[in-house]
C-alpha cells in the first residue's frame, strides 16, 4: 500500500542544491545537544542515529494527496533535520499540495515558543503552542530561572494565536528521579496557565503515564481540552482518556511494526478524540523510519490509522479535521 501512496520524488523545498557541500560542513561542525537531549550539528539533528549508526538524512518522497484537508496537530518547524533550511511559508506550502492545511507550531523552551507565535503571526495556516519542556524543568530550575521562564510563556499564551499550552508534562525517559519534582511542579502550573488563559493542554508523556493521569486528576481544574501529543500509551491509558474525554494525537509512531500499544490503542479510541501529528522532524512514518519528517507527510499516518481502524480515508480526514477545530479553534479567528 505505502508505494502507492508516494509520487516519484522529494518536494522541492526538501532537496539540498549542492549536497556534497552541506556533507563537508557537517564533518567540519562538532556536535552540540539540544535541551531535550537530541544531539545537534550545526544546530540540526545529527547524521548518527542512537544506535550509532548513520541516518539517511534526505527527506521521503511527497504521499499522494488527502481526499479532504486535515491539520498537523504538533510539529517544530523551527528545528532543522535533512540537508535543508525550509521556510514556514514553503513548508506550509509543501504540505497544502497534499491535503495538509494547517499546523499546530510548538514551543519546547521559551525562545521556540516565542518563534511559535511569530510563526502563527507570520502565516494564516499555522497556530502556536507555548511551553517548557518537562526536561528543561529542572535544568531552568537550577540556575534559578524556572519561574522566569514560566512568566514569559503565561505572557505569550495572552496571544490569540496561542491556541494550546504544550509540551508539557513528565518524562522519565531523559530525566532522572531528582529532577521529578520539579517536573510535576512545572507541568502543574502549565496547566493552571491554560485554565486562566482559556487554552487546551498539549502533553508530553514519556514513560510517565501513571503519574500524568494522577497529576490530571488531583489538580483543581483542568482546561476543556486535553491532548496527549504522540500518543503513547496502551489500551489501559486508551480506555481512561475515553472516560475523562482526552484527545489522543498519534504520531508516525503509529504506523512502527513494534508499536502494538499505540495500535491497539488507535482501534479503541472514540472517534471525537482521535487527532493525528508528526512531531516533525522526528518520528517519520514507515517506510521512511529514521529520515526527516515534515508536515507534508502526515498523509502517511493518516491512510494508516484508516486502514487500523477499518475506515474509509476520507471519513476519517473529516473526524480529524472536526476534533482539530473543536480543540484549537478556526485558524482564521
Amino acid at each position: 500500500m505505502q508505494d502507492q501512496q508516494t509520487h516519484a520524488e522529494t518536494p522541492a523545498a526538501y532537496v539540498p542544491e549542492d549536497l556534497r557541500v552541506l556533507r563537508q560542513q557537517e564533518e567540519n561542525d562538532g556536535a552540540a545537544q539540544h535541551s531535550s537531549g537530541v544531539p545537534l550539528v550545526n544546530g540540526a539533528r545529527s547524521a548518527v542515529a542512537d544506535n550509532g549508526k548513520r541516518r539517511d538524512r534526505n527527506y521521503p518522497p511527497a504521499p499522494q494527496p488527502l481526499p479532504y484537508p486535515v491539520i498537523d496537530n504538533h510539529t517544530h518547524m523551527d528545528f532543522r533535520d535533512g540537508w535543508v533550511t525550509v521556510s514556514v511559508k514553503d513548508a506550509m506550502d509543501t504540505a497544502g499540495a497534499v491535503g495538509v492545511r494547517g499546523a499546530i507550531q510548538v514551543g519546547c523552551d521559551v525562545e521556540s515558543s516565542q518563534w511559535a507565535v511569530a510563526a502563527a503571526e507570520e502565516d494564516p495556516r499555522v497556530l502556536a503552542a507555548v511551553a517548557i519542556h518537562p526536561n528543561d524543568a529542572p535544568r531552568l530550575a537550577e540556575k534559578d530561572a524556572l519561574e522566569d521562564a514560566l512568566a514569559e510563556i503565561e505572557r505569550l499564551a495572552q496571544h490569540p494565536r496561542v491556541r494550546a499550552i504544550g509540551e508539557t508534562g513528565l518524562d522519565y525517559f531523559r530525566t532522572g528521579e531528582d529532577g521529578r519534582g520539579v517536573q510535576r511542579y512545572s507541568f502543574e502550573r502549565h496547566i493552571d496557565i491554560a485554565v486562566r488563559a482559556g487554552k487546551a493542554l498539549q502533553i508530553h508523556d514519556r514513560d510517565a503515564h501513571d503519574d500524568v493521569v494522577d497529576v490530571l486528576k488531583s489538580v483543581s481544574k483542568l482546561p476543556e481540552s486535553v491532548v496527549f501529543h504522540c500518543y503513547s500509551g496502551d489500551e489501559a491509558l486508551a480506555e481512561i482518556c475515553n472516560e475523562y474525554g482526552w484527545y489522543m494525537s498519534f504520531a508516525g509512531t503509529v504506523s512502527f511494526k513494534n508499536s502494538k500499544n499505540q495500535q491497539a490503542a488507535l482501534a479503541i479510541a472514540r472517534p471525537e478524540l482521535i487527532l493525528v501529528e508528526t512531531d516533525a522532524p522526528f518520528l517519520t512514518p514507515h517506510p521512511f523510519r529514521g529520515r526527516p519528517n515534515a508536515v507534508y507527510m502526515v498523509p502517511y499516518t493518516v491512510r494508516f490509522m484508516a486502514e487500523h481502524r477499518g475506515v474509509d480515508v476520507e471519513e476519517l480526514c473529516k473526524q480529524l479535521e472536526s476534533n482539530t477545530e473543536t480543540v484549537y479553534g478556526k485558524f482564521d479567528s
